[in-house]
């Protein structure tokens, strides 16, 4: 295989992802006809997640609930992606969020935090939420019906009340568990609840049939005792979820709104279809299904002149991608790009990997610190700090990975997202806004290296 044989472009990213997205759609947005192309191996995590865009909720020493997380953002330790960007860079970041998000989210007419009731009962500090949820905000102190389903046990709405009661929420929540009308079976996926309501089918009822719409808010009217406000797991609707909210919430004479829940995420569904529009209408090429399996590098010599600067800065182990082949089906492809990101996610993404004697990135083999001896990468306690939820790769301020010296690994490769090291998103409620800052970033600086080598 020649690299005269490969696909060229300005920028490519690997991982499809919520910081994959972003940095492709900044850099298709940062420079004038931007010849974009993402590739992805795997579907979208985004499917699992909540929808939420957590910047940061607690401290890494884990003080919070946090009320407004930019005034914690300076005090972040040297390593950490934020302190890396800089915290002008996440409000950019966000603020280009909520260009492509347009009505879908809320939460961008204040630096505050919300909280937002998850399907637990506990609350969660968030920067942007789905607009499905707004209704329903902790910080609100109107009396709320939480409304759970027989078929639906990942939603347990006494339980959830209760929860909140404890948890100490400004109002009173009480919860109900009723059938939901046309479905019986316990396995029914929340697609089935979703499609249901998208195309108000017909359901059976002791009234006879009717609308599923209808017929669900007869169920929930015989349960309300005037509450204001009615929350249901996040099953209503996907394509039409706006129409039928506003459907039940005029039938119910209260405001609908959604809970969050586990994976499957109906949430989570809905940004990945938002985003991935959003890659279409900016012209970046999508393939999915395709993973990278290969690589070829060079030095830097007769390359863009910023990338002989980063090398005489980095050292002269800065080489240079050339191009990467990816695998579709048996047949091995190579893409070639003036610069390459990389937004594979973490240890749960399979962004970054352990053996036994080692914790690696699969696909350039970047530098991931880590103690020598693996029984320091965890501690007993289950509830501890783990050394290992900081593992990925160490960037420089541009985001480009540093091998064990210190060193760019390549001069042509930026990281985003989860698949950088320095923090623990989940114990810091931080994944999404480090996804998005990082995405923004490193996006937009590769499009716009790569257009001046143009």
């Amino acid at each position: 295989m020649t690299a005269e044989m490969a696909i060229e472009d300005d920028v490519l990213v690997i991982g499809g992802g919520l910081a994959g997205s972003m940095a492709a759609l900044a850099a298709a947005d940062a420079i004038d006809d931007a010849r974009v192309r993402l590739v992805t191996y795997k579907q979208s995590t985004l499917r699992h997640a909540s929808g939420l865009i957590d910047v940061l909720g607690y401290t890494p020493d884990g003080e919070g609930p946090l009320v407004d997380p930019f005034d914690a953002l300076a005090d972040l330790p040297d390593g950490h992606p934020y302190e890396r960007v800089g915290s002008e860079a996440v409000r950019e970041g966000l603020a280009f969020f909520d260009e492509i998000a347009g009505d879908a989210y809320a939460g961008a007419h204040t630096d505050a935090n919300a909280l937002v009731p998850t399907h637990g009962g506990t609350v969660k500090p968030t920067a942007r939420y789905p607009a499905s949820t707004a209704a329903g905000l902790a910080s609100d102190d109107r009396d709320a019906l939480l409304v759970g389903f027989k078929t639906l046990p990942d939603f347990e709405a006494p339980l959830a009340a209760e929860h909140l009661a404890a948890a100490g929420a400004p109002f009173s929540a009480r919860g109900v568990t009723i059938s939901f009308p046309g479905i019986v079976r316990d396995d029914a996926k929340v697609t089935r609840y979703a499609h249901l309501l998208d195309q108000d089918e017909s359901v059976a009822t002791s009234a006879g049939e009717t609308g599923a719409r209808e017929a669900l808010a007869r169920t929930v009217g015989a349960h309300l005792e005037g509450e204001p406000r009615v929350g249901f797991p996040a099953v209503l609707g996907d394509e039409h979820a706006a129409e039928v909210r506003a459907a039940l919430s005029a039938a119910l004479g209260a405001d609908v709104f959604e809970i969050p829940m586990g994976p499957p995420s109906l949430p989570g569904v809905r940004l990945e279809d938002l985003l991935y529009a959003a890659l279409e209408d900016a012209g970046v090429r999508v393939t999915s299904g395709v993973p990278v399996v290969e690589y070829e590098a060079g030095d830097t010599a007769g390359a863009d002149p910023a990338d002989e600067a980063v090398a005489a800065d980095g050292g002269s182990d800065a080489d240079r991608i050339d191009h990467v082949v990816v695998d579709r089906h048996g047949a091995e492809i190579p893409h070639r790009a003036e610069q390459y990101i990389l937004a594979t996610g973490g240890l749960v993404g399979k962004g970054v990997r352990s053996e036994r004697e080692r914790v690696f990135e699969p696909i350039f083999d970047c530098h991931v610190p880590h103690a020598a001896d693996r029984y320091d990468w965890f501690v007993d306690d289950a509830f501890g700090e783990q050394p290992y939820a900081r593992f990925g790769l160490e960037p420089d301020r541009e985001l480009r990975p540093l091998d064990a010296d210190g060193d760019p690994e390549f001069a042509n490769l930026r990281a985003a997202g989860a698949v950088l090291g320095g923090y623990d998103f989940a114990a810091e409620k931080s994944g999404a806004g480090v996804s998005i800052a990082t995405g923004y970033v490193a996006g937009r600086r590769a499009a716009e290296e790569a257009g001046a080598g143009r």
